[in-house]
């Protein structure tokens, strides 16, 4: 079956979804109300040093501010020249932005300087969002500005010619860093991307003019700008992910929206012509989605418990510092004995937990918990086996050996908001804990204020107004302890269901009739 990239466009939201085989395997979620950052450019005003974490804050104009670490920091040489010489000591400068600079005249962090050296509180600096804001996290921020176009990525701030790895053919990379070098102006920095393998030398020149003159405009603008504002805002989710995604591999672009259509048509003309046959409008009475079986993955991919072929399954539980995946053997009981059972549902498992990681965005640190392999060889072949399925993924991902408790830590890279994020919020009820008190502990903590202030009430009866399924257990399971509460306190006690009342929450009323 084909690869294909469908497009699902409406006023309100963008849903774009890549196919493979007939499975969904990436998922991008875009509503204009909350327009994706990353890859945008600031000019922003440092608020604050914090020479303790070796950071700064950054006001980009957003509701929070960015965060900028050391390393992200560049300063440019004529600059910290003019402060080395007032001070002799490197110590005392404070740099400057690389932002308004020409790229010839900029350099990396100088090594052993310190974030209060690089930046200074009300300093003008010109940075790129590189994550996203997450929870309550203002965006990451980075002074090496990047570009990235259909064939190459610019980095105006490095003086660096870099290869995707995906290109294996090492004539191909040769040839390719030998063209670059030809074509870039001195001090700059190209990556060549993946899609660039069967670029010609033309295709890779129109990249160039093409970053060198959005990086000259960007130039101009930051210059004039006020502080804070933004200086350049990057590609729409759909124009975004056909520059990065559509290429030969994938057979079929799918759109459902004329208007969006139009735009895709135009941009593949310009950055890549050869695909332009490929990108369709979706003329079915039946919903893109819908007709390809993807709303249904969509909605599995929020479950946290999914069920591998054999039998078993895994359980994905994201916190806030890292994500944990549990294997379990579930009903599946093997034929030939334990060890066998376990080795070939982990081996299941890794396939699913790659594939699932790549879905729904997973990043950060990630500990996956097989099931404990006794035999040293079967540990590796489940590692060689992760690895193996983790390389169709575009995340950076460094993964650990399997560990004698069948752990494996790992870390994927994470550039955006995953599913989980995008398409869920914090329960009302338990504020993202996922559990809530039991019927008997709220009986019982209602049951020991009754009793407290029972001694200070002059009333004859209280009212106790609670939820349907705490009211139920106080009538029927609890209703001898009811009566005894009625007896030590010498109060009537009257219970009052509730219906639309959250299960944790009740009123104790003394004296109502």
């Amino acid at each position: 079956m084909s690869t294909e990239l469908l497009i699902n466009a409406t006023p309100y939201e963008i849903r774009i979804a890549l196919v493979e085989h007939g499975n969904l395997v990436e998922f991008y979620l875009e509503q204009p109300r909350e327009k994706g950052l990353v890859g945008n450019i600031y000019r922003g005003k440092v608020v604050r040093v914090l020479s303790g974490m070796q950071a700064a804050f950054v006001d980009i104009g957003l509701e929070r501010t960015g965060f900028l670490y050391v390393d992200d920091v560049h300063i440019t040489t004529d600059d910290f020249e003019k402060r080395l010489a007032k001070s002799d000591r490197p110590e005392d400068c404070g740099g400057g932005c690389c932002g308004n600079e020409t790229p010839d005249s900029l350099c990396r962090r100088t090594p052993g300087l310190n974030i209060g050296d690089l930046l200074s509180e009300g300093q003008d600096i010109l940075v790129q969002i590189c994550k996203e804001p997450l929870g309550t996290k203002g965006a990451r921020l980075t002074c090496n500005i990047t570009l990235p176009c259909r064939n190459l990525v610019f980095m105006p701030m490095t003086d660096h010619i870099g290869i995707s790895r995906k290109i294996e053919d090492e004539n191909v990379r040769k040839q390719l860093r030998q063209d670059i070098e030809t074509l870039r102006p001195a001090g700059t920095g190209f990556i060549v991307r993946t899609v660039a393998e069967n670029a010609t030398n033309e295709d890779l020149e129109a990249d160039m003019e093409f970053l060198l003159h959005t990086w000259g405009e960007i130039q101009d603008i930051a210059v004039k700008a006020p502080v804070p504002s933004l200086v350049y805002e990057d590609l729409d989710i759909t124009l975004r992910v056909v520059r990065d995604i559509f290429s030969p591999e994938v057979e079929r672009v799918v759109v459902d929206d004329l208007k969006t259509f139009n735009r895709v048509q135009h941009f593949v003309e310009t950055f890549a012509p050869k695909l332009q046959g490929r990108v369709h409008l979706s003329d079915s009475p039946i919903p893109l989605f819908d007709s390809h079986g993807v709303e249904m993955d969509i909605n599995r991919a929020l479950d946290k418990k999914i069920w591998l072929r054999c039998g078993g399954y895994i359980i994905i539980e994201t916190t806030e510092a890292l994500t944990v995946i549990d294997v379990n053997t579930g009903r599946y009981v093997g034929k030939s004995g334990l060890e066998e059972t376990i080795f070939k549902t982990n081996m299941e498992a890794v396939k699913e937990i790659a594939y699932q990681l790549r879905l729904r965005n997973i990043g950060g640190i990630i500990i996956v918990d097989f099931i404990d392999m006794d035999e040293e060889i079967h540990r590796d072949e489940v590692f060689s086996a992760f690895k193996e399925a983790a390389k169709k993924d575009k995340s950076r991902i460094n993964i650990l050996r399997v560990s004698e408790f069948g752990l494996v830590q790992m870390t994927r890279k994470r550039n955006r908001e995953d599913l989980r994020h995008m398409m869920c919020e914090p329960c009302l009820y338990c504020h993202g804990d996922g559990m809530l008190k039991s019927g008997r502990t709220i009986c019982y903590e209602i049951f020991r204020k009754v009793e407290r202030e029972a001694k200070k009430a002059s009333a004859d009866n209280v009212v106790l107004r609670v939820h349907q399924r705490v009211a139920a257990m106080m009538l029927k399971e609890e209703a001898s302890t009811i009566d005894y509460l009625q007896g030590s306190t010498g109060k009537q006690i009257i219970i009052e269901p509730v219906k639309d009342v959250h299960l944790e929450k009740y009123e104790i009323l003394w004296g109502r009739e």
